[in-house]
């Protein structure tokens, strides 16, 4: 296995270069992987794997032995010192282990299924708690507009603790043709909302719409919408995180259809 200690390396540059900068990530249709979890999801998930370096420790690991014997053929793994994985990584204390992971190609969203559709969620922590919380819940299909955080950056990755893998994920989407297009309940949440979300029945294909973390839904997405709905809130919280509320929403659909099935 190749040793790596200076971090001046080219390869060791490279890969900051990746985690810093989303355009070359892009460019190259790559994607950074933090941590041994990650690293395992995108296996499992057959992603493809281009290299992974680790730290001298963790190859003590028996875990990351087991990884290693299970890497694809031609991925050439390398150990990195502790100051050339600290140059990589943003994290404060270095990862047992980086990847270097080759970006999905997006599928259409599957008619019939529930769709998720984020608008312009900028915080990188927000879209990987929704993302988490869309794969716990089943939905499959998520659909993000241009001014969305980067789906794939190291930070939603992190956040997402694997479930980019769990998920079709489409960027720079064309969010209003989407929502026309579907053929399903179009529910979109607002502070105004006339109905209760608890009221409103969610056990068929629901187009859920989740809007900005400050301005909220757009104009041209709440016209598309057939129900706007609350969630009620009767403390003193004038309106809760948008990660919070697509996880009230998609978890609520999620007990309405546990009930049908019990009463079946």
């Amino acid at each position: 296995m190749k040793e790596i200690s200076s971090p001046h390396n080219d390869a060791v540059k490279r890969l900051a270069r990746y985690m810093e900068h989303t355009r070359d990530r892009r460019r190259d249709g790559l994607l950074v992987l933090e941590g041994l979890h990650l690293l395992q999801a995108a296996l499992a998930a057959g992603w493809g794997v281009e290299g992974v370096f680790f730290n001298q420790q963790a190859l003590e690991h028996t875990e990351v032995q087991a990884l290693l014997a299970s890497l694809p053929e031609g991925c050439q793994p390398a150990v990195l010192s502790e100051g050339a994985l600290g140059r990589i990584s943003a994290l404060s204390s270095a990862p047992e282990l980086v990847a270097l992971c080759r970006r999905p190609p997006a599928r259409a969203a599957q008619a019939g299924r529930d769709w998720l559709l984020l608008e312009d969620i900028q915080d990188p922590g927000n879209l990987g708690t929704i993302l988490r919380s869309a794969a716990a819940a089943g939905v499959r299909d998520v659909l993000l507009s241009r001014g969305c955080a980067e789906v794939y950056s190291p930070k939603v990755l992190r956040a997402g603790m694997g479930a980019h893998f769990a998920l079709n994920l489409q960027e720079n989407a064309d969010l209003v043709a989407a929502l026309q297009a579907y053929r399903g309940r179009k529910l979109v949440t607002h502070l105004e909302g006339s109905s209760s979300l608890y009221g409103v029945d969610l056990t068929g294909p629901v187009a859920f719409v989740m809007g900005n973390e400050g301005a909220g839904v757009s104009a041209g997405l709440l016209a598309e919408a057939d129900c706007r709905v609350r969630i009620p809130m009767p403390g003193t919280a004038e309106s809760l995180n948008v990660a919070m509320a697509a996880t009230l929403c998609l978890f609520e659909q999620v007990r309405q259809r546990e009930g049908l099935r019990q009463h079946a």
